[in-house]
């Protein structure tokens, strides 16, 4: 498995997202574990969750657990960088809601802690920005995670270029990531990715692999993707990856997965090498 970094940490080029093992439409706990499991013998040690990959009101972090669950129950578990969020909350009916407060931020956090089962977390997030709240106050808290040593690396997610410089600024330049949506079918967020590459600050494409199902109703993106795909033998979710991997070396892609042969298959695309002219084809559709 190739590495990458996320500040003084090397990591699995290719992550692994938790998100699809604890929402709607989830597997059952044993496929759960068994994904997990299978990303592990592939040679990932970055594994993406939130407090709010969770489907029901009452069980807040589901995803965090199922992760120490699986962890622990793995020989390669504590080579493991575990990413986790907090700022964003399901109340149960399907919807997401928002609370940037600094003292939701730092109750967050705790509750990852103990859910975790570690005294520190290895890359906390702020979620989302609330537009309640002033940013800056958002990442303040953060930041005072950090220094207390309750979080060993600090991110940002959903931020643009104006948010990743203050957040830079206020943790005094210990930003370490910043997660965006970013894909075949989503790429307004090329500016952020341009300028983590200029401050070497990784860049965690969320949902990486959109636009690359026929479902998607893009079909010259697809398409595109799967001609590439058929001249390697390989599944267009493989080449989408690899065609990632080879925008920056601060992309590390966290797609999601909840079996594991689609997982073992991401975790592949580090070995597919693109030549200019597939990477300038896949970047014009």
């Amino acid at each position: 498995m190739q590495t990458r970094r996320i500040g003084d940490l090397e990591v699995s080029a290719i992550g692994l997202g938790g998100m699809p093992m604890s929402i709607e439409g989830r597997p059952d706990e044993a496929r759960s574990l068994a994904t997990i499991h299978a990303a592990l013998d592939a040679g990932l040690t970055l594994i993406d969750t939130a407090d709010a990959y969770h489907r029901d009101a009452d069980e807040v972090g589901h995803n965090e657990t199922l992760i120490a669950k699986a962890l622990a129950t793995h020989e390669r578990g504590a080579d493991v960088l575990v990413a986790t969020k907090g700022g964003h909350l399901r109340p149960g009916d399907g919807s997401w809601t928002l609370n940037g407060s600094p003292a939701y931020i730092k109750e967050a956090c705790e509750a990852s802690l103990r859910r975790l089962g570690v005294e520190a977390i290895g890359l906390y997030q702020f979620h989302r920005p609330d537009p309640k709240v002033p940013y800056g106050e958002s990442v303040g808290a953060i930041r005072d995670l950090l220094d207390e040593g309750k979080i060993r690396l600090a991110g940002i997610s959903n931020a643009n270029p104006d948010q990743i410089r203050q957040a830079n600024e206020i943790l005094g330049g210990r930003l370490v990531s910043v997660q965006n949506q970013f894909s075949p079918a989503f790429r307004s967020s090329e500016p952020e990715l341009r300028l983590c590459d200029e401050l070497g600050i990784a860049f965690l494409p969320w949902s990486p692999l959109g636009g690359i199902s026929r479902a998607g109703g893009l079909g010259s993106t697809y398409a595109a993707f799967a001609r590439v795909a058929e001249a390697h033998g390989v599944s267009p979710q493989r080449v989408c990856l690899a065609w990632m991997l080879a925008k920056s070396p601060v992309v590390v892609p966290i797609p999601g997965s909840s079996r594991p042969e689609t997982i073992r298959d991401s975790a592949a695309a580090v070995e597919l090498v693109l030549s200019a002219e597939e990477l300038t084809e896949l970047d014009a559709v």
